[in-house]
């Protein structure tokens, strides 16, 4: 990945004083990133022209992340916003671009902005158009944090770039949430409402069943965030072999009283495993309270054989180190121990894509990371929708590049693992 912004401070001109007025991390893709990085760096400066001691960082930085950049006061932004709090700064901040018609020196604090109860922007009695028109934006989707349903469609829109690889040709499971993350949710698999761009596929992909559908564009994505899906669950397969799984994932579901490093140390284990069966494994936090492992496969190998073969290895891991992991669900079975989910490699089952929000207090994101980073992962839900974007701003390369082009065998490490058990 090349440079990116993820967020913004703002400042205004005031009685002859630029003041620090806010920032703002959403209303830009990756495209749009990119570009304001390339004309920020032509204004990097050492020194910030307002009192740095003013400046704290806003929700798009949650997570203790500072200012890394600082520019001279120079390029113009519009900002959309709700109001101004009492300490001048900007609430829930939408960009909507650059302004080359106004000179710097010209802006000052300005009336706020409101939402309409279409989901356009009011600001000066102008009507600004959104990207796409989000029902019933400040209501809140998650008490815990305020995060709101404009947050969550903002962040999927801000996202697509990075999410839309790993939704592409797969058949998907969206979890709905009309009330919020602390009301009744639910799965959609079928059309059974309609929803602007999403595919519906043949129903011969899973003959005896209703069709299923696919997320394969910006739009399909926003407009489902727009109809209140949270989480979206991919297929291990694609419609091009549909019953020949492409990849096969081990989620690392740690029980009560499991510490994060145990979590860290499984996921360890379960990689040394992995690479002493011939396999090579990527990683990626779940968004919730684990760490998934995935290995990509070539597409040659039915759902049943994907299955016996992690189900397989799982056991094995139970055998060997019965202390730290169990081969069967259930709570009362993994008190203080880690549950290696080998069962989302069934047909039909499903995991949480990367990228994907999580339905639970905080809003995770499932997060693709380097082995490298494992140690200094702190929680599988690390990254929330208010953070993923500017971390993966700064990042400077993609860890799962090679993973798109790994197209491995099961026949070799079957046989590896087979002779282990005997």
């Amino acid at each position: 990945m090349k440079g990116e912004v993820g967020g913004l401070l703002l400042g205004y001109h005031d009685a002859g004083l630029l003041r620090y007025g806010g920032s703002v991390g959403t209303g830009w893709d990756a495209a749009q990133g990119r570009e304001l990085y390339v004309a920020l760096a032509r204004l990097e400066v050492d020194r910030p022209a307002v009192d740095p001691k003013t400046v704290k960082p806003g929700r798009w930085a949650k997570g203790g992340s500072s200012p890394k950049h600082w520019v001279k006061p120079q390029m113009v932004v519009e900002v959309a916003f709700s109001e101004w709090t009492p300490d001048g700064h900007v609430r829930h901040p939408t960009f909507k671009g650059v302004r080359e018609d106004k000179p710097p020196g010209s802006i000052i604090r300005e009336l706020p902005k409101r939402w309409d109860e279409a989901g356009s922007v009011l600001a000066n009695n102008r009507a600004w158009p959104s990207s796409v028109k989000v029902t019933n934006p400040e209501r809140v989707i998650d008490p815990s944090t305020g995060f709101r349903k404009v947050d969550l469609v903002r962040y999927y829109e801000s996202i697509t770039d990075w999410m839309l690889p790993h939704l592409k040709d797969r058949p998907v499971s969206l979890v709905r949430a009309p009330e919020g993350i602390t009301g009744q949710m639910f799965f959609q698999k079928h059309p059974e409402s309609k929803m602007p761009g999403l595919e519906v596929l043949d129903p011969k992909f899973w003959p005896g069943h209703p069709a299923l559908l696919a997320v394969q564009s910006r739009e399909a994505l926003v407009a489902a965030a727009q109809m209140n899906v949270v989480e979206f669950h991919t297929w291990n397969s694609t419609t091009r072999r549909i019953d020949q799984p492409d990849r096969l994932i081990f989620d690392l579901d740690p029980g009560e009283g499991v510490p994060w490093t145990q979590v860290l140390e499984a996921a360890t284990l379960m990689r040394t495993l992995l690479d002493e069966l011939g396999l090579r494994s990527w990683l990626k936090t779940s968004g919730g309270k684990g760490l998934h492992v995935v290995v990509p496969l070539a597409p040659k190998l039915n759902y049943e054989e994907v299955k016996r073969f992690s189900q397989a290895a799982v056991v094995h891991m139970a055998r060997t180190i019965p202390s730290r992991f169990v081969a069967k669900s259930g709570g009362s079975n993994r008190v203080g121990k880690i549950f290696i989910d080998y069962l989302r490699n069934g047909h039909a089952q499903t995991t949480a894509a990367a990228f994907s929000a999580r339905a639970r207090p905080g809003m995770g994101v499932s997060m693709p990371v380097a082995w490298e980073q494992l140690t200094t992962l702190k929680s599988g839900s690390q990254w929330t929708i208010a953070t993923a974007r500017e971390y993966l701003s700064f990042q400077t390369a993609d860890p799962w590049t090679d993973y798109w082009k790994a197209k491995q065998s099961l026949h070799r490490a079957s046989q590896l693992l087979e002779g282990n058990r005997a």
